[in-house]
């Protein structure tokens, strides 16, 4: 249900910021929003407490942020305050970058390693994702996983590329528990 939520008030807001020709501006605005409620969980507490009344919430929130933000995101503040989906705000948040990124043609990869990849190899990953997609920029997540022994698993959205050699050995050890011999 809260990725109905967070899809549906989402997509509200995208087509806002397109339609408004904000896309950008609303980008940067959002990220800030998603910062400060990833920094301050009390705001989160604050709004879920069972005591206190919608009005209350939205005095608080136009505390917090009237002045501070945009006209179009208080009132997505407000609306999802007055709907009883302030506890969704975060995963709005999320989709709605997630998605102008995608509209800005700004892919998100996480590269997985066994080692510690140099700024070289860092490199050429990204050339050949930018061949490989029709992104024009990635921003790119490095970790570092020793138990994949060697080669990469590259996430791009719902999309994985693993070649590690970890995984070649579970394939290869799914395949030989499958031979009988007779």
């Amino acid at each position: 249900m809260a990725k109905l939520v967070s899809t549906t008030y989402g997509d509200a807001l995208f087509e806002l910021a397109l339609e408004e020709g904000r896309l950008q501006t609303m980008r940067s605005e959002v990220e800030a929003l998603r910062q400060i409620f990833a920094e301050n969980e009390e705001i989160s507490t604050i709004l879920g407490h069972p005591e206190m009344d919608k009005n209350a919430k939205i005095t608080f929130m136009e505390n917090i942020f009237k002045g501070r933000c945009s006209d179009y995101m208080m009132g997505f503040l407000v609306l999802t305050v007055e709907k009883g989906r302030y506890a969704d705000i975060p995963a709005i948040l999320d989709y709605f970058i997630k998605k102008a990124k995608e509209e800005e043609g700004i892919g998100t990869a996480t590269v997985t390693s066994a080692v510690e990849l140099t700024e070289k190899g860092k490199e050429v990953i990204e050339a050949r994702l930018l061949e490989l997609t029709s992104y024009k920029s990635f921003e790119t997540t490095y970790v570092v996983d020793e138990s994949l022994i060697g080669g990469l698993v590259i996430r791009i959205g719902d999309r994985v590329v693993d070649s590690s050699i970890k995984t070649k050995l579970q394939n290869m050890k799914k395949s030989l528990t499958k031979i009988q011999l007779s």
